[in-house]
């Protein structure tokens, strides 16, 4: 069901050359811009009309309009299971608690005396949220793009989700709920590909999207293509892959567990990664044995949890040592990564990289999925390694402020002007200079600076 991986008896490999031993989806973007790219290019040209032919052809529902009316939002809300509403309420409780708090503050740095630099956060403008509707509806999505939003302070925010057939053309009502709890009104039943180029170049109409500066969220790889497609016209969170989850674990994980964790996010994607990092052999052999009666027992076995156990993506990694543990989850650099050893806390400490790390047999990535307050949209593929998880930050630019005076200025002159001269920018220099009247370096000694 699951294949192995042993990397004992031999010295680790470093760098790329131990990533290129570990379990990996293939998830070509590069191949899928070809196919995005005229998609982007017909909803650029015809706007919301593309859109509608769009979703008739992907979706098989054909639309009167893309923008979600209000009165489709209450409803919604309003036929909201109690039970679902009341999670939901949880979940975007405990996200602001974390979210809320994550936000940096304007901060001075007196360089010199007379010469300061202020570093002030402000948010995008606008931001294009993308929630997922395909094999799974994923109202948690939509509450882990909103919150980091909000609290930062974005003034405009709009959400798209894939319209779907078996709601008249409007995306899943719990989507709809969601956004609603949230006091997202602006909503466009529209999906893939198609969606982040309404983002990116708006469309008109009464019913017209206004252009986002951003576009963030999860989905497939029509949808993280043209995010590569759009990059640099518009800002991205992640060109997210299919999800991933690892555990690192020792003799003293309960194998029951391990397998249901990785059951828990094989049941996302056929794409979907699972991967075990173990230097015990018995467990090993336990999980496997586990993963049996618990995969027999799941919804979604042979669409979703076989292919993705059995695929190329997903296996158990044996191991000498936990430190030989550590360097293949730091070489993986999973999208989620659990820490089920001994000291669990210690071991967590040392990792490097990982989207969001579980630590102890009591915080599952399930619980991070929906009410542990974090964020679960996360680097996959292995960015990881140089990208972080989507948080209040990731809405916010930072923006220097540099305030000198006439003496400060005069102080540093002739460094900036003897810089500007090694890299053969003389007009840098000269900028300066004119502020005293043209004044010549005087040796080591400084400028001569007229007085004011």
């Amino acid at each position: 069901m699951i294949s192995r991986i042993d990397l004992r008896g031999n010295t680790l490999p470093e760098g790329g050359a131990l990533r290129d031993l570990l379990p990996r989806a293939e998830f070509d973007v590069e191949a899928a811009l070809d196919k995005v790219r005229p998609i982007c290019e017909d909803v650029h040209h015809r706007g919301t009309a593309a859109l509608i032919e769009y979703a008739e052809k992907f979706d098989g529902v054909r639309l009167d309009r893309v923008r979600v009316p209000a009165e489709a939002l209450k409803e919604a809300l309003a036929e909201l299971d109690p039970q679902v509403r009341a999670a939901l309420e949880e979940s975007i409780r405990r996200a602001r608690i974390v979210h809320g708090e994550q936000r940096r503050a304007p901060h001075t740095t007196q360089v010199v005396p007379g010469g300061s630099v202020t570093e002030k956060w402000v948010p995008v403008e606008r931001v294009g949220l993308y929630a997922p509707g395909g094999r799974s509806v994923y109202p948690s999505s939509v509450i882990m793009n909103v919150v980091p939003a909000q609290e930062a302070g974005v003034g405009s925010i709009a959400l798209a989700s894939p319209p779907q057939a078996d709601f008249d053309g409007l995306p899943h009502p719990t989507i709809l709920a969601a956004c609603a709890l949230l006091g997202v009104d602006e909503v466009y039943a529209v999906g893939g590909a198609q969606a982040v180029a309404m983002f990116a170049y708006g469309t008109e109409g009464p019913d017209g999207c206004a252009p986002a500066n951003m576009v963030t969220g999860p989905g497939n790889i029509w949808v993280a293509a043209a995010k590569r497609y759009f990059t640099g016209r518009i800002g991205i969170d992640t060109e997210a892959g299919p999800t991933e989850i690892a555990v690192l674990a020792d003799d003293t994980a309960d194998p029951v567990h391990v397998a249901a964790d990785l059951i828990s996010q094989a049941e996302h994607d056929p794409l979907a990664a699972a991967v075990l990092v173990t230097d015990s052999l018995a467990l090993a052999e336990a999980v496997e044995k586990e993963l049996e009666p618990q995969v027999a027992a799941t919804k979604h076995i042979e669409d979703r949890v076989k292919p993705a156990l059995a695929g190329r993506q997903s296996a158990i990694v044996l191991v000498d040592s936990l430190e030989d543990g550590l360097k293949v989850v730091d070489a993986y650099g999973a999208e989620h990564l659990e820490i089920q050893t001994a000291d669990a806390a210690a071991v967590a400490d040392r990792v490097r990289n990982a989207g969001a790390i579980f630590v102890g047999p009591w915080a599952p990535v399930s619980l991070g999925d929906y009410c542990a307050g974090s964020n679960h949209v996360l680097p996959t593929g292995g960015c990881a390694c140089h990208s972080s998880g989507l948080s209040v930050q990731s809405f916010l630019r930072g923006i220097h402020i540099v305030d000198y005076t006439r003496d400060a200025l005069a102080e540093v002159t002739h460094h900036v002007v003897t810089l500007a001269e090694a890299e053969d920018l003389p007009a840098h220099g000269a900028a300066l200079k004119a502020r005293f009247g043209g004044a010549e370096p005087n040796g080591h000694s400084g400028w001569k600076v007229p007085t004011a």
